[in-house]
């Protein structure tokens, strides 16, 4: 499978709590990186651990997927009943048919207030 098709059935897998279907995705040793919260998630029973335990009442909207090469970047919102919107830009390496790494940014909007010092030169999204 190429790397983008990976990517997008992993996002429907894990829309569809398809947990095994999702893992068939993931190098056993893949490594998920989580900058914003300074994590790292080693293996693939780790990162099916964290999404499944995950508390229900979200779900997956993707808002694109593009690829170069092995590298594949996504873009989702993930709305969530009780916590509110989250997005997610992922930096996603797959090989093999599978990801082997991946980097994503969490975050949620306005969760950082931006500096004054901009207001002259932005507007609120």
């Amino acid at each position: 499978m190429e790397p983008l098709k990976v990517v997008e059935a992993l996002w429907q897998r894990i829309e569809a709590r398809d947990w095994a279907g999702a893992g068939e995705l993931l190098a056993e040793d893949a490594v998920v990186e989580w900058p914003v919260t300074a994590e790292r998630i080693v293996g693939r029973a780790n990162f099916l651990a964290v999404n499944s335990e995950y508390p229900e009442g979200w779900e997956i909207r993707v808002r694109r997927i593009v690829a170069d090469g092995v590298t594949v970047v996504s873009e989702v919102d993930v709305p969530h009943v009780e916590f509110g919107m989250f997005h997610a830009a992922s930096f996603w390496t797959v090989r093999d048919g599978v990801v082997v790494r991946a980097r994503e940014f969490w975050t949620s909007p306005g969760a950082e207030a931006a500096p004054a010092w901009r207001a002259p030169y932005v507007e609120p999204m």
